[in-house]
């Protein structure tokens, strides 16, 4: 069922998407495309997934080692369900199968995956420090597309929320991660039951056994997922691998290009392309962020005065060669491993 609605959802916002485009234009430009360059591009998203395989390997060494493959496949599945399901609910899969193959702890899982997240924050905080310092955002560029209005003023709005999100994602982590903070945290935790003074023994108890416990173990195993903050080479090395994926993304979008008549952009062009569509697609949307994608590319393409015909093909096109490989690759992991992709999601709705 979780399936059926995440591809009405995306068809439907495919529709919206693409409804004010005229239909033979974008026929036509699709037509126009050489779909040789197809292949490398793949190539290089793959390449970046494989990347991002060996950072993770990286920070479950700290706490739990795994292997490559024994990590390959529960970050090819999550990935395959954020591109078919609505929430990211891949991000909560993985650590849900990394425990159900390799008995990792959950909240450890879950707690290396913040991590990955955070490291990929970084890399796009740089990017968009940059971006906002050399390129000049017309103020009064306005683009209508998939019933988003598009324009300078959302765009910082968006840059302003990702980098609130990313600062306390990483103020949690130094929170749970650091041995003195995680004790004065724990200890208020241990004094929760005391706030009940008017209640009896019995009711305290209780609070202790089920809420304060409770609380200091998740934490306590929560941290065993930042353990590489006492490895500063290990820390070195994430940030190095984080900076090879996002520049084999950028060169995965250039690879494109070379096929797509009209978009003749540069390598530091096509960052920031990248950029602003990673901001957009950080704004709640359908599954696999078909629409706000799609907008996203042709407000960041209208920049560099690629016309909107010619955008809003390349960008559909680049969206769904980037995506294809990942769920591919993602369902033949869940065959091999005989994950069962749909109770693995409702688990991780819980």
């Amino acid at each position: 069922m979780s399936l059926f609605i995440g591809l009405a959802v995306s068809i439907a916002a495919l529709y919206l998407a693409f409804r004010q485009v005229p239909f033979g234009d974008l026929m036509a430009y699709l037509k126009s495309i050489n779909y040789l360059w197809v292949i490398p591009t793949m190539l290089l998203a793959l390449a970046g997934f494989m990347l991002r395989v060996y950072r993770w390997q990286l920070i479950l060494e700290s706490s739990q080692p795994v292997g490559f493959w024994q990590a390959f496949h529960p970050l090819m599945i999550g990935f395959m369900l954020n591109c078919i399901l609505p929430g990211r609910v891949g991000e909560v899969a993985r650590p849900v199968i990394l425990n159900q193959k390799e008995k990792v702890p959950f909240s450890t899982g879950l707690a290396t995956v913040a991590a990955e997240r955070v490291f990929d924050a970084i890399i796009l905080l740089l990017l968009l420090s940059w971006m906002l310092t050399v390129v000049r955002i017309d103020p009064v560029l306005e683009i209508h597309f998939s019933g988003y209005i598009l324009n300078k003023t959302l765009l910082l709005s968006a840059a302003k929320g990702f980098t609130r999100l990313s600062l306390l994602l990483l103020a949690g982590i130094v929170l749970v991660g650091l041995e003195s903070s995680r004790n004065w945290m724990n200890r208020w935790f241990l004094r929760v039951p005391k706030l009940f003074f008017f209640t009896g023994p019995a009711f305290q108890d209780l609070v202790y056994q089920r809420f304060s416990l409770v609380l200091v173990r998740f934490t306590l195993s929560f941290s065993r997922g930042f353990l590489l903050l006492k490895e500063p080479w290990k820390m070195a090395g994430c940030f190095a691998l984080s900076l090879l994926i996002w520049g084999l993304n950028v060169l995965s979008y250039y690879t494109m290009t070379l096929g797509a008549p009209g978009v003749e952009l540069s390598f530091a062009e096509l960052s920031v392309v990248m950029v602003i569509v990673c901001l957009f697609i950080s704004i709640p949307s359908a599954p696999g962020f078909w629409g706000i994608w799609e907008a996203g590319g042709v407000f960041a393409l209208a920049l560099f005065g690629v016309s909107a015909k010619d955008a809003a093909g390349f960008t559909l096109a680049n969206h769904a060669v980037q995506m294809l490989p990942v769920i591919v690759v993602g369902m033949g992991s869940a065959i091999v491993t005989g994950v069962n992709v749909w109770q693995v999601s409702r688990q991780a709705d819980r």
